[in-house]
C-alpha cells in the first residue's frame, strides 16, 4: 500500500489530484479576497484619502469631528465612489469581526452536512453567495452600518459552508503522504490572496473609486463558481477525466480508511479526546494573530509608518506572499520528511506546529521596539504571516490523521475555535488602539504572542497523529 505512490504513481503535477489543489487555491483565493476587501477600502470609506477625481473632490474632512455641512449632501448623494462613513474604531472592530460570527454558525453543520451529502455542492454554494454579497456590500454601506454588519455576518455564513467542505474532499482525494503537500498547496491560496487584494486594492481604491475592490473580487467570485460546478467532483471514482492510473494509487492508499456513510457522530468521544482538544487550541492560538494581520495590517501601516492607502495596500500586501510561499514549502517540506522516514508523523506535526506559532510570536513581540524603523518593521510584518502558516502542515491538517471519516465536521469545530479567538482579537484591537494608539499595538502584540505560547504548549503536551478508536470504521458499525 506505501510501496506504490514512490516511484510508479501518476506523475505529481500531471494528475488530478493536483489540477484539484490548484483549483482550490483560487477558490480559496477568491473567498480572502472578498474577506480583506473591507481592510483596504475602509481606509478611504472612514478617512477620506480618496483621490481628487470627478467622484472624489467632496471628500475633504477625514473624521467625523471635523466634517462640514457641504460633505454631508455628498456623501449622500454621491456613493458610487467618494462615501466617507463616521465609523469609529471600536465600529470597525465590529464591522471586521462580524463575518467571523456568520461563518461560526454554518461551520459545523455545514462540516457535517458536506460528508453526507457531498461537499461539491456546499462549497461551490458559499463561493457563489458570498460573492454575489460582496457585489452588494457598497450599497449597504449608504444604508448604514447595521446593514453592513448583516452583510457581512451573512457572506460569513457562506463562507462557512465553502471553508468546510474542503477537508471532505480530501479525505477521498488525498493520499496520506500528499495532504501536507495537497493541502499547502490549495491552503496557499489565502495568503496569495491576501497579497493581491492588499496589493492592487489601494491601486483600484486611487484609480476608479473603493466600490470597485467588492465589484472587481465579486464577479471574480461569479466566475470561479461557474468553473467549480462544472469541473470538481467529490471523489475519483467518479470523475470522468481521471486516469485508471491515478484513480487506483489513490483508491490504494486511502484503502485503510472507512468509506461507508456514517449516520451519526461520537459527540461523547471527541468531547473526551485531548489530541482533538489539542488541535482545536492550536487553531484559537493561530487565528487570533493571524486575523488581526489580516485586518488591521493595512490601518497599523497607515497609522504607524504614516503611508497613504495605496502605498499602505502595497506593503500589507508583501508579508502575504511570503506566507504563500512558506505554506507551499512547508507542505513540500513535510511530505519529504514523511516520505523519507526521517521523522514520525506526530513529530513532523509538532515540529511545523511549534515554529508556526514561535517564530510569529518572537517577531509580534519586537514589532512595538522597532516601530522609528520602517525597513525593520516591514521586514518583521512579513516574517509574521510567513512563519505563522508554517501550521499548515502542523496541527491545521491533524484532523486528517487522527479522523480522515469526520475531517470535515472536525475542521468545523476547529475553524469555530479559530473564529472565536477572530472575533475576540478584531474586537479587542478595536478596543485598544482606541484608547492610546502606542500602547494600544504594544498591548495587542503582547497578547497575541502569549495566546500563541499557550497553544504551541498545550499541542505540544497533547497533539497525536494516530487515528483515533472512535474514529475507526468498527466504532460505527452498531448503526
Amino acid at each position: 500500500m506505501d510501496k506504490k505512490p514512490s516511484p510508479k504513481k501518476a506523475p505529481d503535477f500531471c494528475s488530478l489530484r493536483y489540477g484539484l489543489a490548484l483549483f482550490m487555491h483560487f477558490s480559496n483565493f477568491t473567498m480572502i479576497t472578498q474577506r480583506v476587501s473591507l481592510s483596504i477600502a475602509i481606509i478611504a470609506m472612514v478617512n477620506s484619502t480618496q483621490p481628487h477625481g470627478l467622484a472624489n473632490t467632496s471628500t475633504e474632512g477625514p473624521l467625523p469631528d471635523t466634517l462640514t455641512d457641504p460633505s454631508r449632501p455628498i456623501k449622500e448623494f454621491n456613493t458610487a465612489e467618494a462615501s466617507v462613513y463616521e465609523w469609529s474604531p471600536e465600529t470597525q472592530g465590529i464591522i471586521f469581526s462580524s463575518i467571523n460570527y456568520g461563518i461560526i454558525v454554518t461551520l459545523i453543520p455545514s462540516g457535517y452536512l458536506a460528508g453526507i451529502f457531498g461537499a461539491k455542492q456546499m462549497l461551490g454554494a458559499g463561493l457563489l453567495a458570498s460573492s454575489l454579497l460582496t457585489l452588494f456590500t457598497p450599497l449597504a454601506a449608504d444604508f448604514g452600518v447595521i446593514l453592513v454588519i448583516v452583510i457581512r455576518t451573512i457572506q460569513g455564513m457562506a463562507q462557512g459552508m465553502a471553508w468546510t467542505g474542503q477537508f471532505t474532499i480530501w479525505a477521498k482525494w488525498a493520499p496520506p503522504l500528499e495532504r501536507s503537500k495537497l493541502t499547502s498547496i490549495a491552503g496557499s491560496g489565502v495568503a496569495f490572496g491576501s497579497f493581491i487584494i492588499l496589493c492592487v486594492g489601494g491601486l483600484i481604491s486611487q484609480a476608479l473609486g473603493w466600490p470597485f475592490i467588492f465589484y472587481i473580487f465579486g464577479g471574480i467570485g461569479c466566475v470561479c463558481c461557474l468553473l467549480w460546478f462544472t469541473v470538481i467532483y467529490d471523489d475519483p471514482m467518479h470523475h470522468p477525466c481521471i486516469s485508471v492510473q491515478e484513480r487506483e494509487h489513490i483508491v490504494a492508499s486511502l484503502a485503510h480508511q472507512s468509506s461507508s456513510r456514517r449516520r451519526s457522530v461520537p459527540i461523547k468521544a471527541m468531547a473526551r479526546c485531548l489530541p482533538l482538544w489539542a488541535i482545536f487550541t492550536g487553531f484559537f492560538s493561530h487565528f487570533w494573530l493571524c486575523t488581526i494581520i489580516i485586518t488591521y495590517l493595512p490601518t497599523y501601516i497607515s497609522s504607524v509608518l504614516h503611508v497613504n492607502i495605496r502605498d499602505s495596500g502595497v506593503l500589507s500586501s508583501l508579508p502575504f506572499i511570503a506566507a504563500s510561499s512558506c505554506t507551499i514549502l512547508g507542505g513540500q517540506l513535510a511530505d519529504f520528511l514523511l516520505s523519507r522516514n526521517l521523522l514520525r508523523l506526530i513529530t513532523v506535526r509538532k515540529l511545523f506546529s511549534s515554529l508556526g506559532l514561535l517564530l510569529p510570536s518572537l517577531c509580534a513581540v519586537a514589532l512595538p521596539f522597532v516601530a522609528s524603523s520602517y525597513v525593520t518593521t516591514i521586514i518583521l510584518l512579513i516574517l509574521i504571516p510567513g512563519t505563522s502558516n508554517l501550521c499548515d502542515s502542523g496541527f491545521i491538517v491533524n484532523t486528517l490523521d487522527v479522523a480522515p471519516r469526520y475531517a470535515s465536521f472536525l475542521m468545523g469545530i476547529s475553524r469555530g475555535f479559530g473564529l472565536i479567538a477572530g472575533i475576540i482579537s478584531s474586537t479587542a484591537t478595536g478596543f485598544l488602539i482606541s484608547q492610546d494608539s502606542v500602547s494600544g499595538w504594544r498591548n495587542v502584540f503582547f497578547l497575541s504572542a502569549a495566546v500563541n505560547m499557550f497553544g504551541m504548549f498545550f499541542y505540544i503536551t497533547f497533539g497525536q497523529a494516530e487515528i483515533q478508536d472512535w474514529a475507526k470504521e468498527k466504532t460505527i458499525t452498531r448503526l
